[in-house]
């Protein structure tokens, strides 16, 4: 199979040619609950999250951004399935980090809390990751430089371990919250796909969880930023879409539609 390219067919026919144990990472995000007008195509996650789960490579992560959509007040619930459901195939849920955006109030702002966030869910399929390095996910430290007196630990038998002198770092691990400005990123071609996540959150996951020369894979490509933030930075990568018109948008962005 060939790799650096966009194949313009269902994802499931894409890994049916792929061998087991064929990708590093997935970074996708799935067109959930109708939120967005995707052209009409049907939408199996679970197949999908089968046929993942077999050409992952033991170690391998796939990284969802997902929401759910309000239906009579009430949640679908869509990403809590499939995290259950993927979990029930084989994968682990490694984490479940929140993507911090800032939404709009909408014709329903007077009766429900505005949405700012995502969900972004990592399976791992293994016992641990094969790649894991956060050092380009670490953010500035308020304190930096500064020295405290404290870091009493409570153990679990009620009592705390004595203080000590902590200083701060100049960075510090951002935790399982990571804000974004703007998903569009500005950009007039990206902004023709009607749902799109910053490229810098694709970065951010292919940086952490994947080394130079790894294959990243988005079976759900959008306007192919996946894609993109891959070849940017040192992997291989292959993406699946349905839609030729979307399609036409990645070749647009990128120039690398075969």
């Amino acid at each position: 199979m060939e790799t650096n390219k966009t194949y313009n067919e269902n994802c499931l026919d894409t890994m049916a040619r792929m061998p087991d144990n064929f990708i590093d990472l997935v970074v996708t995000s799935p067109p959930y609950d109708n939120l967005r007008d995707y052209k009409g195509y049907d939408l199996n996650l679970h197949e999908i999250g089968k046929q993942l789960f077999r050409v992952a490579k033991d170690g391998g992560l796939v990284c969802m951004v997902m929401q759910d959509q309000t239906i009579n007040f009430g949640k679908t619930l869509t990403t809590f399935t499939t995290a259950i459901d993927f979990c029930g195939i084989g994968f682990k849920l490694f984490e479940c980090c929140i993507y911090r955006k800032y939404g709009q109030e909408g014709g329903w702002w007077n009766k429900r809390f505005r949405i700012d966030h995502e969900y972004i869910l990592m399976f791992l399929k293994g016992d641990k990751p094969k790649y894991f390095n956060k050092e380009s996910l670490k953010i500035p430290s308020k304190h930096a430089g500064a020295t405290f007196r404290g870091g009493m630990t409570r153990l679990k038998n009620g009592t705390t371990l004595p203080a000590s002198t902590i200083k701060i770092n100049d960075m510090k691990c951002r935790g399982s919250i990571w804000e974004y400005m703007n998903g569009g990123d500005k950009n007039r071609i990206k902004r023709k796909h009607p749902a799109t996540f910053p490229d810098r959150l694709a970065k951010d996951l292919i940086l952490c969880f994947s080394a130079e020369g790894d294959l990243v894979y988005d079976p759900m490509a959008g306007s192919g930023t996946t894609g993109l933030m891959a070849s940017q930075n040192g992997r291989r990568w292959a993406m699946s879409e349905i839609s030729a018109e979307y399609c036409n948008i990645i070749a647009e962005r990128q120039h690398l539609l075969i």
